[in-house]
């Protein structure tokens, strides 16, 4: 019977450490309907076809850096709260019950919609002109879904930092006016925040820098001409093959000149993004400044406090310097006393028993001489304040 009553632990164990592991997904298309979806990793690895390894930095309980990768057919975003897998046409999102995903799912319903349908009706608009430039003007989806969880993971670190600077500020303030262990303890907990905060804003902040510092990385956004290139009955794959069973070299011309057209598209789409890159890089730099501005606030309440606490330590000083000077006088005096009060019999007592106030008035002046002495010779010397 216990043997039984282990075994039904066992299984519930496991079955809560299976529920814990497993996370639901939502698939938003790009008329922004949603499905949830609870299937496990492999389900994912089948739909969107990428590598356990690429699924893996997604897994929530593994501690992974902020990411953006560019893969063949899928973009994979690790930004803090925000795990996300974009395609041409769709995008996957971790744990939508989140309170910090409802918002962003929310966003990307009401956004990508709209975008679809403005970039159709400029398609029209290109289509009646004749032109095909319009058509590089409007992003494609997976570049939309992108900017919409750039911004999401900009604006959630910017309201952290403002909560943050709500409450530090004030805090410091009255730490400056009271030093007392709940104000130090209070802000030892907001610095311990800040610090977590800016390595959260530094590794997106590098994570951007390094997307934006290299050209091919950001091409491999762009999952639609990827897919137009691959789908292209005239793919570079097939290039060489035909240049070489082209006898005439005007076709040789032809192509070069197509491919330099290509790279030329390419660059300006490049461009596009580096510059939608560089508007939330600038964000969340801000974002960082305003936190090294905050620790600088810190740094100089706790040197302000460090004086303060050296002052009050030299005033201590100061006391047990006056404190020691009268114990010294004092001695003395108690030393005349305890001569005078001794049980010896002197001869020189004998008839000069009227002398003794005299004694006492005379050793009274000379220690109190000898601390005014001591006083005004450590102020000559700095060792005490005027």
């Amino acid at each position: 019977m216990p043997l039984a009553v282990s075994e039904v632990e066992l299984q519930a164990s496991s079955i809560k450490k299976k529920t814990a592991v497993s996370r639901s997904w939502i698939l938003l298309n790009n008329d922004g309907i949603g499905t949830v979806l609870d299937v496990d990793k492999y389900a994912i690895m089948r739909m969107v076809q990428i590598h356990a390894r690429d699924l893996r930095i997604l897994d929530p309980l593994l501690s992974y850096p902020s990411t953006i990768l560019g893969r063949d057919k899928v973009i994979i975003l690790n930004l803090e709260h925000i795990k996300a897998i974009i395609t041409s046409d769709e995008v996957l999102l971790r744990d939508p019950t989140d309170d910090d995903v409802v918002p962003i799912i929310e966003e990307l319903r009401r956004r990508l919609p709209k975008a679809s349908a403005s970039g159709q009706g400029d398609e029209e608009t290109c289509a009646q002109d004749g032109g095909e430039g319009g058509e590089n003007n409007e992003f494609p989806f997976e570049i939309r879904a992108l900017e919409v969880l750039l911004e999401a993971i900009c604006s959630f670190l910017d309201a952290r930092t403002r909560e943050l600077e709500t409450a530090a500020y004030p805090a410091l303030d009255e730490l400056t006016s009271k030093i007392s262990s709940r104000n130090l303890d209070r802000v030892r907990k907001l610095k311990s925040a800040m610090t977590r905060l800016t390595n959260r804003v530094q590794k997106i902040r590098d994570e951007l820098e390094n997307l934006l510092d290299d050209d091919e990385d950001m091409a491999d956004l762009y999952l639609s001409r990827k897919l137009a290139v691959s789908s292209s009955p005239t793919s570079s794959s097939d290039s060489p093959n035909w240049l070489n069973s082209s006898p005439n070299p005007g076709y040789i011309k032809m192509h070069r000149s197509s491919r330099a057209s290509g790279t030329t598209i390419q660059r300006e789409n490049v461009e596009e993004l580096e510059m939608l890159l560089e508007a939330y890089f600038m964000q969340i730099d801000g974002t960082l400044n305003k936190l090294a501005t905050l620790r600088e606030y810190i740094d100089d309440t706790e040197d302000y406090i460090n004086i303060q606490l050296d002052n009050h330590r030299n005033q201590l000083i100061q006391l047990e310097l006056f404190i020691s000077a009268g114990t010294v006088c004092m001695s003395i005096y108690s030393l005349v006393a305890a001569i005078f009060g001794m049980n010896i019999p002197y001869t020189w007592k004998e008839g000069h028993g009227h002398m003794f106030k005299w004694v006492v008035i005379f050793t009274g002046m000379v220690c109190a001489s000898l601390f005014l002495s001591i006083i005004s010779y450590a102020r000559r010397k700095g060792l005490v304040g005027s």
